[in-house]
């Protein structure tokens, strides 16, 4: 595993958005840990996510013009990504995000920042994919836009569960739009860096708690 995954992972921990218990998704089903990018807060997170982000989409090698952030929160990933980017990578990549609601005076439409054209790779920055509706959205809203490519789909976690057959939720997006995509880290990748091992003097995933991941994903994964 790249020594950014590893970091990645305890990142979260440390930041409150990798947590272990018992919860509930979106969908209904009990899961034994769960991923709140909502509880990054500070510049200095904002920061280290973006270099994380950076090294994902640097390591994947995809030929990508611009990045594009969904509301909402992609906007911070997209911008933290970009600056990212050219901090370390000198790669001075345009970004831009879109209104939840298209503005009707002053410039007007839908997307904030860099104005993609027509031939241009695009690639979209978000948090965790649940069933996709942000990056379908994304779709259509280019598609209103101008005649690009959406190259490349870059999240912060892959939680490898079913979507609404027998294919992850990235799987179906992935066939279905012909795009790319890059997690920076699996639920995988976090059982593996995380079971049995101390961080900060504590063992986040203890057998039990691998346990109850490994049965989750018997029941929703897709390996």
């Amino acid at each position: 595993m790249q020594a950014y995954k590893s970091d990645f992972i305890a990142f979260m921990v440390r930041s409150g958005v990798l947590t272990f218990g018992d919860f509930t998704t979106k969908s209904g089903r009990r899961t034994p840990y769960f991923v709140n990018t909502g509880n990054y807060r500070t510049g200095s997170q904002i920061s280290a996510l973006g270099d994380y982000y950076a090294a994902c989409i640097q390591e994947s090698g995809v030929e990508i013009d611009a990045l594009f952030g969904p509301a909402y929160k992609g906007i911070p990933l997209s911008v933290a990504a970009a600056s990212s980017l050219y901090r370390l990578y000198g790669r001075d990549l345009p970004y831009c995000f879109n209104r939840k609601e298209a503005k009707d005076h002053g410039e007007g439409g839908s997307l904030v920042g860099y104005k993609p054209v027509a031939g241009e790779r695009i690639a979209i920055i978000e948090d965790v994919v649940t069933a996709g509706t942000a990056v379908r959205e994304t779709v259509a809203l280019f598609e209103q836009v101008a005649d690009v490519t959406l190259a490349a789909l870059f999240v912060s976690v892959d939680r490898m569960e079913r979507g609404t057959g027998d294919r992850s939720t990235l799987q179906e997006l992935r066939d279905a739009l012909g795009m790319q995509i890059y997690p920076i880290v699996t639920v995988e990748e976090i059982i593996q860096c995380l079971h049995n091992q101390e961080l900060d003097g504590q063992v986040v995933i203890t057998d039990e708690i691998r346990g109850k991941m490994e049965a989750y994903l018997a029941q929703y994964g897709v390996r």
